[in-house]
């Protein structure tokens, strides 16, 4: 395998590590709203707790999107270490 097809899959890795999670944060935030708003309809006088779970739940929702976001930036500007074993197998 060549340095090209090392940088040509990096890059398909790259894409999918920061273009999934984006869009399992945009259904989780969807889903979170959406049963935020029917525990308040259903009981209004819990809203303050069901505010704060809610926004926790979000902060976990978002971290491990941003998780996956940052090492998929590190792998893109980093200087990928894949590159960098295949350059010393082939000297």
């Amino acid at each position: 395998m060549d340095v090209g097809n090392i940088y040509a899959m990096s890059a398909i890795a790259i894409g999918l590590l920061i273009g999934l999670p984006a869009l399992g944060t945009a259904i989780g935030f969807g889903v979170l709203g959406g049963k935020f708003l029917e525990g308040i309809a259903r009981q209004p006088e819990l809203g303050g707790m069901l505010m704060g779970r809610m926004f926790l739940v979000a902060a976990l929702v978002d971290a491990f999107a941003a998780v996956s976001i940052a090492m998929g930036l590190i792998l893109l500007y980093a200087g990928n270490p894949l590159v960098t074993a295949a350059m010393n197998v082939v000297q």
